[in-house]
């Protein structure tokens, strides 16, 4: 009796889609190479909704919906909580991603054994033995007496536990590694990884249990896997930081119940993660002498103002197309300000390398960073320091215009906390009572912010 062959489909490690037929190149998101075989399902797949509704068919008005306004759960750890919008919602699933060895395990492991000592916590590890999760509790100094662990990478079987224990927080080190059994394709692939997901996510949104994802990146720093699966959860943290350095920064690239972009600063040492309530502190590096290219931005990150040192080189370039290095910044950007520093400041910089550096490794993302980082690189190529106390902060137009930008009272308040006596800020930012301790310096132009900072 012969016996019939399964049915193969090509799906798209990029984006996901289905195709029936391999192809080089993916039609619907253009990746090349990126088709892989899978087999198609060994029995019907009973899908539902994510939001684990028991009647997700019936229509309802928006008026009539009574908002449920949930207490949140601290997490027992200050800057974790921060990060999530003042701690964690029941039922709520979050997705942490960072490159190996950072910390994602160590810090979810100290959260799990903070949050154990009320609640019941279920670690379940794809990756490690108890035996090695046990180990690194050990050399942390947690009890993890209230901590239940599950080495299982089937989410089947993940659920008929977790289903027997009920807990109300629930740790998946990795997502990467989980399978689910409707599916013959191997773990870590687009289909697995969506699957075993929405299992997950189901799970979490019927029981209103906090779920905790831990994803792998690819070596671009981006999650791995489908990009769907940030669509599923309702918040995303990437846990970024210097392999060999101390600090280790987590930051919100979604959230559903807060705010966006907001970061949480620890410092990595013996006994684990440590929270660092003033970052501030630990990126402004205090020279005892003014140096030249080295000035004090005000950024801000989610609700968090955050004062940074941006330092910048300029050197005569060797090269026919000189360097332009920005870490930390955008490399498109740094160039875009070279050349308005060049049209309205009358510095051409053609025969120059440029190096620009934001201390502490954090990245700033916001165009308030433009005025500090042309004042340093003046500063360098013009080998005149800048004074210690001096902050500044604002957008530079195309035509040479300083914009405002949001938050500029607490930005100079917080300044004014570590110690800056003199401020050069948008016209749009100086306030009108001013600010007590603080000298500000209102520019409407580059030209009127090189003068000030002369």
């Amino acid at each position: 009796m012969a016996v019939s062959k399964p049915r193969t489909a090509y799906v798209c490690n990029a984006c996901g889609a289905r195709h029936p037929k391999w192809a080089g190149q993916c039609a619907d998101c253009g990746a090349w190479n990126s088709l892989a075989e899978v087999a198609e399902p060994r029995k019907p797949v009973v899908r539902g909704g994510y939001t684990g509704a028991a009647d997700a068919t019936r229509i309802e008005t928006l008026s009539e919906i009574s908002p449920e306004e949930r207490s949140r759960i601290l997490s027992g750890i200050g800057e974790l909580d921060r990060v999530l919008g003042g701690g964690l919602v029941a039922g709520s699933v979050v997705l942490i991603g960072g490159d190996p060895g950072i910390g994602k395990s160590t810090l979810l492991l100290q959260a799990c054994a903070a949050l154990a000592t009320d609640l019941p916590v279920l670690y379940v590890s794809g990756e490690e033995s108890p035996q090695q999760i046990g180990l690194r509790a050990r050399r942390l100094g947690l009890a993890g007496d209230g901590i239940r662990l599950l080495a299982e990478t089937c989410v089947e079987r993940i659920l008929e536990h977790a289903a027997a224990e009920h807990p109300r927080i629930m740790v998946v080190d990795s997502i990467q590694t989980l399978f689910t059994e409707t599916l013959q394709s191997a773990p870590g692939s687009v289909s697995q990884v969506r699957d075993a997901a929405a299992q997950l996510v189901r799970f979490a949104k019927q029981q209103d249990t906090v779920v905790f994802l831990v994803g792998h990146v690819t070596k671009d720093g981006s999650l791995a896997g489908p990009r769907v699966l940030e669509h599923m959860v309702d918040t995303v943290l990437y846990f970024e930081g210097e392999h060999g350095g101390p600090f280790r920064i987590v930051r919100s690239i979604k959230n559903r119940f807060g705010a966006v972009n907001e970061l949480g600063v620890f410092a990595m040492g013996d006994h684990g993660l440590r929270e660092v309530k003033n970052p501030s502190a630990i990126f402004l590096s205090r020279h005892d002498q003014p140096v030249s290219g080295s000035l004090v931005m005000v950024t801000r990150e989610g609700t968090r103002p955050l004062l940074v040192e941006v330092q910048a080189l300029v050197d005569e370039s060797p090269l026919a197309n000189p360097r332009r290095v920005a870490l930390g910044l955008d490399q498109n950007r740094l160039s875009m300000l070279l050349a308005v520093l060049h049209r309205h400041g009358g510095v051409g910089l053609f025969n120059q390398d440029v190096y620009v550096n934001v201390v502490g490794g954090v990245r700033i993302a916001e165009t308030a960073a433009d005025l500090p980082v042309i004042m340093a690189v003046l500063s360098s190529y013009r080998d005149r320091p800048l004074p210690l106390e001096l902050a500044a902060f604002g957008e530079v137009g195309l035509s040479g215009e300083i914009r405002p930008v949001p938050n500029g009272p607490d930005r100079l308040r917080e300044a004014v906390k570590h110690g800056i006596r003199r401020a050069i800020v948008p016209k749009g930012n100086a306030p009108k009572e001013g600010v007590e301790g603080l000298e500000i310096v209102a520019v409407r132009t580059l030209g009127e912010a090189l003068e000030a900072g002369a």
